[in-house]
C-alpha cells in the first residue's frame, strides 16, 4: 500500500496523476524556474530595460512644448531606431484616410467678407491701423479650373504704419485634390523684420542668445510666426544662430539666411548666399524647389529619400515652404495634400524666384498672424489655416522645433 501511495494514483487513461499538493504548473514550477540562472539574468535585464524605457519615454512626454502625445511618441521612436515601426503605423493610418480626390472646399476662400480683389480699400478687422486704398499684388491663378469665388485674391492680414505688411490668399493645391485649400502669406520686408528662433529639442540646448519662444517681454510688434525645417540630422545641412552651429552648413543646400538688419534671403549656400559679417542666422533644408524662377525637375523624383520621409511614405501630405520674390517679398506657403511639385508650383505662382521646402507632416505645420493687442494684452494669434493641428499660441511657450518670428519695423 505504501508503495502505491508513493508512486501516486493512476487516472482512468492510465497516466500517472500528480501526488496530492503537487499540481503541474503551480507555484512549485515557478520557484524552480526562478532558481535557474538564465531566468534570473533575463528578469534582471528586463527590469533594467523597463526602468530605462519609463525614464526615456517619460522625458520625451514631459519635454517642454505643446507637441501632441502621438508626435512625441513618434519622435521618440525615430530617435531610438524604431523608424520602421513608426512608418508602418503611419502607413496604416494613411491608408485608412488617404487624401480625397475631387469635391469642393468646405471653408470660405474670402474670410475678409468680400474685399475687392487687388486693393485694400478697407482695413482688415485684424489690422493695426486703417489703411488707405493700396494696390495689392495681382490675384493668384488657381491650379484648379474654374477658379472659385475669392480664390487667389489677396487679403490684408496685418498692417504696419497703415500699410499692408502681411497679406494672404487661398488656393486649391491642384486639379485633383480640389476639396483641400492651401494658404499663401506674403510679407513686405520694408515693413517687417525676421528673427530665427531655436527649438528645445531641435536644434536643442546651446547658447543661442535667442529664446525657444516669443516671451511676453518680446511680443511688442509681433505680426507673424511660422515653422522651420526638418530635424537638423535629416535636413541635409546645418543651423547657425548667435555664432553657434548645429550640424554643418553644407555647400549646395537650400538656405534661409537671416541678416542683422532683419532681412532674409533664400538661395543655394556657397553660391547665391554665403557667410558674411552681416549674417546672424542660417536654416538649411534639402535643395531649392524654385531656383531662378524655375521648378527643378528633381522635385519629381526621389520623393522619400530626397524630400523627406512623409507619413506612410506618401507624397500628398501637409507641407510648407518659404521663398522670396524678385522685388524682395517673403512668401510662405503651406497646406494639406501637397506634393513637393505642387508646393513648388504654389510658391512659383506667388512670384518666388528662389524657394525651399520647410517642414512636412501635420504635427509641425504652423503659420499665425497676430491681431494688435488691446491695452496691455498680448497680440492675439490667428491660424492662417484653421485646419492646422498646432494651436495658435504655439510659440508663446517653449517649442521643440525651430521657428521664425516676424516683427513690425
Amino acid at each position: 500500500m505504501s508503495e502505491l501511495l508513493g508512486r501516486g494514483r493512476r487516472t482512468a487513461s492510465g497516466s500517472k496523476a500528480a501526488p496530492p499538493g503537487r499540481r503541474r504548473g503551480g507555484p512549485g514550477r515557478l520557484r524552480r524556474l526562478l532558481r535557474r540562472r538564465w531566468m534570473r539574468v533575463s528578469l534582471a535585464l528586463f527590469g533594467v530595460f523597463l526602468a530605462w524605457f519609463c525614464w526615456s519615454m517619460g522625458r520625451a512626454l514631459a519635454a517642454p512644448g505643446d507637441d501632441s502625445v502621438a508626435a512625441r511618441v513618434a519622435e521618440w521612436g525615430r530617435d531610438h531606431h524604431l523608424g520602421v515601426v513608426v512608418a508602418w503605423l503611419e502607413t496604416a493610418q494613411y491608408n485608412l484616410h488617404p487624401p480625397k480626390t475631387g469635391g469642393t472646399p468646405s471653408i470660405a476662400l474670402r474670410p475678409d467678407g468680400g474685399t475687392a480683389p487687388g486693393t485694400a480699400s478697407a482695413p482688415s478687422p485684424h489690422s493695426a491701423h486703417s489703411a488707405a486704398a493700396v494696390a495689392l499684388p495681382p490675384r493668384l491663378v488657381s491650379p484648379a479650373r474654374p477658379a472659385l469665388p475669392g480664390e487667389g485674391a489677396w487679403q490684408v492680414l496685418r498692417t504696419v504704419h497703415g500699410r499692408p505688411a502681411v497679406i494672404g490668399a487661398y488656393l486649391r493645391p491642384d486639379a485633383t485634390h480640389t476639396s483641400y485649400v492651401a494658404a499663401v502669406a506674403s510679407m513686405d520686408p520694408a515693413l517687417v523684420r525676421f528673427e530665427l528662433h531655436p527649438g528645445t529639442a531641435d536644434p536643442g540646448p546651446a547658447n543661442w542668445g535667442v529664446p525657444y519662444s516669443v516671451p511676453p517681454a518680446s511680443r511688442s510688434g509681433l505680426v507673424a510666426t511660422f515653422n522651420g525645417g526638418f530635424k537638423i540630422n535629416q535636413s541635409g545641412g546645418g543651423f547657425l544662430l548667435g555664432g553657434v552651429t548645429k550640424g554643418a552648413l553644407k555647400p549646395g543646400a537650400a538656405s534661409l539666411v537671416f541678416y542683422r538688419d532683419g532681412r532674409v534671403a533664400v538661395g543655394t549656400w556657397g553660391s547665391e548666399v554665403s557667410m558674411s559679417p552681416q549674417v546672424v542666422g542660417v536654416r538649411q533644408n534639402l535643395r531649392l524647389v524654385v531656383d531662378h524662377g524655375r521648378v527643378p525637375s528633381g522635385v519629381n523624383s526621389d520623393i522619400e529619400s530626397g524630400w523627406g520621409l512623409t507619413i506612410g511614405g506618401k507624397y500628398f501630405v501637409w507641407r510648407s515652404g518659404v521663398g522670396v520674390t524678385a522685388d524682395g517679398r517673403v512668401v510662405f506657403v503651406y497646406g494639406p495634400a501637397l506634393s513637393v511639385r505642387t508646393l513648388a508650383d504654389l510658391l512659383q505662382r506667388a512670384g518666388c524666384v528662389e524657394a525651399m521646402q520647410l517642414d512636412i507632416n501635420p504635427a509641425w505645420m504652423s503659420f499665425m498672424y497676430y491681431r494688435p493687442p488691446v491695452g496691455a494684452a498680448d497680440p492675439v494669434p490667428v491660424k492662417l489655416l484653421a485646419g492646422q493641428q498646432r494651436p495658435a499660441d504655439r510659440y508663446y511657450t517653449p517649442t521643440s522645433r525651430d521657428f521664425v518670428a516676424v516683427f513690425a519695423r
